[in-house]
Parts: C-alpha cells; sequence; structure tokens
C-alpha cells in the first residue's frame, strides 16, 4: 500500500545555506565595482567612434554577472542532491480458515435464549464474521446428520448470507457431533493455510451419525486442526420443544438440559481448542470475544522508503548558464583591445 506524498528532500541540505552566502558576496562585489573609478581618457571629439556603440551590448556586458551568479546558485543546488521521496507500505496477512458447525437439531428452538438458542447464535456467529475480515470461513450445520451450508470462502457476504438461512428441521433429527466435526474437517484438510479452526456450537448429547466423536477428533488432530466447543444451555431446565402436533406446531415444556460436556472438554483438549459453556447471551457472545482474542490473524507490516535523485536538471541548468555566459562574453559583447 503507497502513501501518496510526494515531496523533496536533500541528502547534502547544508549546501543550500551556501546560497544566502554567494547572493552576499555577489551584491557586495556589485556594489565596489560599481564604485570602482576606471581609467578614462578626454577626447575634443568623439565622431571618430560614432556607430560603435551598442545599447544591446551594453546592457548584456552587464547581464553577464547575473549569469555567473545564477550558474553558481543552480551548482550549488546541484550539489545539495535533491530528491523525490515516497513510502511504500506493504502489509502481509496470514488469515485463519475457520469452519463454524451449528447444531441445527430440535432442541435448539429452547427458549432459554433470547429469542432461543439457534437465534442467538446465529447472532454471535454474524457478529464473529464481521470482526474476522482477512480469515476465510465456512459453513456446517448438522443434526442427525451434517452437510456444508457454504464451503470455506474469503467471501464473506455469502457466508452471512447463508448463514442467515439457518434453521431447525432441514435433515433427520438429532445430534451426531462426530458428523459435524468430520464434514468441517473435510471442508479444511485440502486448504493450504498453516492455522485451521473449527468452532461447534451444539446443545446436547451425540446420538446420532456414523462417525463416533471422538474418531473425528482425531481426524481433526491428524489435520492439524484445532476444534473450539461451545455447550449452548442454561443450568437446570429450559423451555424445549418436547412434542409436535399433528399439524406441525411445537409444544413446548420445561425440560432438564443436557449437555455431554465431558465429551466436548475431550474433543477440545485432544485437539488444541477449547471448551465454553454459554448459559445465556450474554455469556455466548463473550466466549466469541474470547476466541476472537485467542485466535489472532498474522498481520505483518513492512515500510520503505523510496528515493530518486534530481540533481541532474539543476547541474544541466548551472551548465547552459556558464556556456551562456562563455559565448556572450567572447562572441558578441567583445571589449576594445
Amino acid at each position: 500500500m503507497f502513501n501518496n506524498l510526494t515531496h523533496i528532500t536533500f541528502a547534502n541540505k547544508w549546501v543550500l545555506y551556501l546560497i544566502p552566502v554567494v547572493l552576499v558576496f555577489a551584491g557586495l562585489w556589485w556594489y565596489f565595482l560599481s564604485k570602482k573609478n576606471f581609467p578614462s581618457l578626454k577626447l575634443s571629439a568623439t565622431n571618430a567612434f560614432a556607430g560603435m556603440t551598442n545599447p544591446f551590448k551594453a546592457t548584456l556586458k552587464k547581464f553577464l554577472p547575473v549569469l555567473r551568479v545564477a550558474a553558481l546558485i543552480f551548482l550549488l543546488v546541484a550539489l545539495a542532491r535533491p530528491q523525490t521521496s515516497y513510502d511504500e507500505e506493504k502489509v502481509t496477512t496470514e488469515g485463519i480458515d475457520i469452519v463454524l458447525a451449528v447444531d441445527v437439531s430440535t432442541s435448539m428452538l429452547a427458549k432459554d435464549f433470547s429469542p432461543n438458542r439457534v437465534e442467538a447464535a446465529k447472532k454471535e456467529a454474524l457478529n464473529f464474521i464481521e470482526g474476522r475480515p482477512h480469515d476465510r470461513i465456512g459453513l456446517v450445520v448438522f443434526a442427525g446428520e451434517s452437510f456444508t451450508q457454504c464451503p470455506v470462502t474469503i467471501d464473506h457476504a455469502i457466508v452471512k448470507n447463508q448463514l442467515k438461512q439457518i434453521k431447525t428441521g432441514l435433515m433427520e433429527d438429532g445430534t451426531a457431533i462426530g458428523m459435524g466435526i468430520a464434514t468441517a474437517v473435510q471442508r479444511l484438510k485440502e486448504l493450504p493455510s498453516k492455522s485451521k479452526v473449527i468452532i461447534l456450537m451444539t446443545d446436547g448429547v451425540n446420538n446420532k451419525g456414523l462417525v463416533d466423536p471422538m474418531t473425528a477428533s482425531d481426524i481433526a488432530l491428524q489435520f492439524k486442526t484445532r476444534v473450539y466447543t461451545i455447550g449452548i444451555g442454561t443450568n437446570g431446565k429450559a423451555m424445549t420443544p418436547v412434542a409436535m402436533t399433528p399439524s406441525g406446531e411445537l409444544i413446548f415444556d420445561y425440560a432438564d438440559v443436557q449437555i455431554d460436556e465431558a465429551l466436548l472438554k475431550d474433543i477440545a483438549k485432544k485437539t488444541g481448542g477449547q471448551y465454553f459453556r454459554a448459559t445465556d447471551n450474554k455469556k455466548l457472545h463473550d466466549i466469541y470475544s474470547q476466541i476472537d482474542k485467542l485466535e489472532k490473524t498474522k498481520i505483518e507490516v513492512s515500510a520503505f522508503e523510496h528515493k530518486t535523485e534530481k540533481f541532474f536538471p539543476f547541474a544541466l541548468i548551472a551548465g547552459v548558464l556558464v556556456l551562456l555566459e562563455v559565448l556572450f562574453r567572447y562572441l558578441i559583447v567583445k571589449s576594445i583591445p
């Protein structure tokens, strides 16, 4: 990235202080020269010299010292080595590849979060994505099975749009934690990044799926993927869907909150992640903030200053002025022998 600040500096700035000295000496020389008495010759008549005077030559002769002083000033500027410079700032980011694995089982509609667990999880995930501009992020949803809602991408607008569309009832009900982890690892394993992370949010106990959660953890470890697990649910009982009417309307009642914390802790520990328990909206927000601090994107900033020498035009002008003085003095303005 470039700063659009182009300016002129001088490598030998001290040389510029000689310019006023030159001007002072030139002024003094001019002053004393004007006061000097030159030898004179009195003639009875000047008819013999009629037509020999040339006002242009006389004026030009007085101007010759100005050319010499100007040439000297330009030479001093050239010796001061004027330079143009600009700053270049190179920013290198090493982003993290992250997959958000979200439980969309029916129990995620429990109302111990506002308005419910799944909507609270979506809200905090959206805020998390907003704060990770340099990371590639993907989305996996799971219940009794799992699938990729959004592949890992740097286009966060797509990820956020897909996240907003998450809802329960997308697949067979249940909680297949192992399948959620395995699908997330599948999305990450081929990516070349050095840092890979899964953030898994669930509110239950593993009871479905073809892949055992600890087996899935072994796979994550094999591909150097850290898994942060978040248990979502209050302590005690929560207003949870317990049945469904023939018309498809959910019936809510208070039920015990059952989260396999021991399993989630083991998954996090094995893969180098960390387990968190969110019992309300604020704690869920704080958990995402903590994960955001734990997983920092590596940003390197290198600053360079480029300089270009600009002394040549000044040296060229000085040379031209000297040449003009020589030409004028010896070819145009000539003293009488």
